[in-house]
């Protein structure tokens, strides 16, 4: 029920689940693993509300002709990367969820990056 914002940086991912794992939790382990979610307990997790940074998995649809793979679409806020740093945003968004025991296998198919997200980095207009 997540509706995008211009400002969110947009990725979709081809996605095959272990099988018995269901598109809708690979998508959503997706989207938590490449943004705030984590294998452990952290001590700061209690002072400060990880809700506003965490990246949605807001679609999901079947890849025509492959029975177990879905594309899961994935929001990620402007706020979660550091300004003006290409490394920080791949490593977010592609740097640990590649060995996600849910999946089976995951490629990013396309990523859209937002005018504002852009217009952090130093450089002609």
């Amino acid at each position: 029920d997540y509706e995008t914002k211009d400002t969110d940086i947009l990725a979709a991912f081809r996605v095959t689940p272990q099988p018995g794992v269901p598109p809708e939790e690979a998508g959503a382990a997706v989207a938590a693993e490449s943004s705030t979610g984590t294998w452990t307990t952290v001590w700061t997790d209690g002072l400060t509300s990880l809700d506003r940074y965490k990246g949605r998995c807001y679609h999901i649809e079947p890849v025509a002709g492959e029975e177990t793979q879905f594309i899961a679409y994935v929001a990620y806020p402007l706020d979660l990367f550091e300004e003006g740093s290409v490394t920080n945003m791949f490593t977010s968004i592609v740097g640990n969820v590649f060995g996600f025991k849910a999946l089976r296998a995951l490629r990013l198919e396309d990523l859209r990056i937002p005018t504002a997200y852009i217009k952090t980095f130093q450089g002609p207009p």
